[in-house]
């Protein structure tokens, strides 16, 4: 049977870590998996989840199974994060994923099953692992204008344009907040505008939300869905833990339906427990856990907040570091890496630039000119303007 297969294409950042651990140069640098690194270069346990983690090893009782829709706790926790203030929160239901990846993979084929004509519209550019998870659902995908090169921005005109276009038998997905993998968020008008059409067209706006945090501000990363979620009758949300939570191993996320009525939502959250049921049946336990205790409690989320707050300030100033290190050398061709969010950007390096980078200085990063702002220690800095203007001089 298995002589018949092709082998398997190797994932475009995963793959990158293999080569990085087996490269023995001592200055080497990984900025292609979406980790975050402290000034050490370690991805720390942060300090919110280590007592929770210790609440959990004193009070948990039991490893008997949690359920299909795992720790409900969690699920209303992440309601409350994401919807609190809005009409969407009283006609929303949640269910635990293994990470955002489960949540968007429960989301498409709740679709599927939902409207077997569907068409996902996916931004251009747009998180790797977007377009897979789609079509192995059975669903089309379509891509619609975001990046600008030449700026490096969002080209929020021919985006609007395009998604005009949508309509009932569509979906729209969008980035809520630190664009993946270029850095460059839309604007909050630009939510108002897809909002709108929205409405007027009846194309299904659909939220991956996983960076919530590390772009402006826990609650300002919210504030674009949020409008669309209190002005639409129908959305869904992929939201993850990895990356604020630093869950990464613990695979904790969330699949969030939107509806007309809680009645409609709670239908729609039945099938995907029957659609769970048939693929990992539930959730793992921990990493849910551990969130639900530090939301539950009011001194862990001060100091959870606390942790986020010093993340994101630090991710600002790695951005304004690289950018002065380029401009001491005399150039200001990255000075947009200053204006993106969160963890990435995209650097406009060609793929044989992003290869001249790995040969020549020993720095890993993703083949579509990608790097990791967040897995950037300050003493690195200086050595990275230097690479970057060699390879794209």
């Amino acid at each position: 049977m298995f002589n018949q297969l092709r082998e398997a294409q190797l994932d475009p950042i995963l793959s990158l870590s293999i080569a990085y651990r087996e490269d023995a140069r001592a200055d080497k640098m990984d900025l292609g998996i979406g980790v975050y690194r402290n000034s050490q270069g370690e991805t720390p346990i942060m300090r919110a989840v280590q007592q929770a983690q210790q609440q959990q090893l004193d009070t948990q009782t039991t490893k008997a199974y949690v359920g299909l829709a795992g720790n409900e706790v969690f699920n209303q926790s992440m309601m409350d994060l994401l919807l609190t203030d809005t009409s969407a929160h009283t006609r929303a239901t949640a269910v635990q994923t293994p990470g955002a990846s489960g949540a968007l993979r429960m989301l498409a084929d709740l679709m599927r099953l939902a409207q077997p004509d569907t068409t996902v519209w996916i931004s251009n550019p747009s998180y790797v692992n977007h377009k897979p998870v789609m079509e192995a659902a059975g669903l089309k995908v379509r891509f619609y204008p975001y990046f600008d090169p030449a700026t490096k921005q969002v080209d929020s005109s021919a985006m609007l344009a395009e998604l005009a276009k949508a309509g009932p038998q569509d979906v729209v997905l969008l980035h809520g907040c630190c664009h993946n993998p270029t850095g460059a968020d839309i604007s909050f008008a630009d939510w108002m505008a897809i909002t709108e059409l929205a409405n007027k067209n009846g194309f299904l706006p659909f939220v991956d939300i996983a960076y919530q945090g590390f772009g402006d501000g826990l609650e300002q990363d919210a504030a674009g869905l949020k409008h669309m979620a209190d002005n639409t009758e129908e959305m869904i949300i992929a939201t993850s833990c990895s990356k604020n939570f630093g869950l990464y191993r613990e695979r904790t996320g969330a699949a969030i339906v939107i509806s007309d009525s809680l009645k409609v939502a709670q239908k729609a959250k039945g099938r995907i427990l029957n659609l769970a049921r048939s693929t990992y049946t539930m959730p793992p336990d921990h990493g849910a856990a551990l969130v639900a205790t530090i939301l539950s409690d009011q001194e862990l989320t001060r100091t959870w907040k606390q942790e986020l707050s010093e993340m994101h300030g630090r991710l600002l100033s790695l951005r304004t570091g690289l950018t002065q290190a380029v401009r001491a050398q005399g150039s200001d061709d990255f000075d947009f890496i200053e204006q993106h969010k969160g963890m990435f950007s995209v650097t406009g390096l060609s793929p044989e630039q992003v290869g001249r980078l790995r040969d020549e200085f020993a720095i890993y990063a993703v083949g579509d000119g990608r790097i990791n702002i967040a897995g950037l220690q300050e003493q690195q800095l200086d050595y990275l303007a230097t690479a970057l203007l060699s390879v794209s001089s």
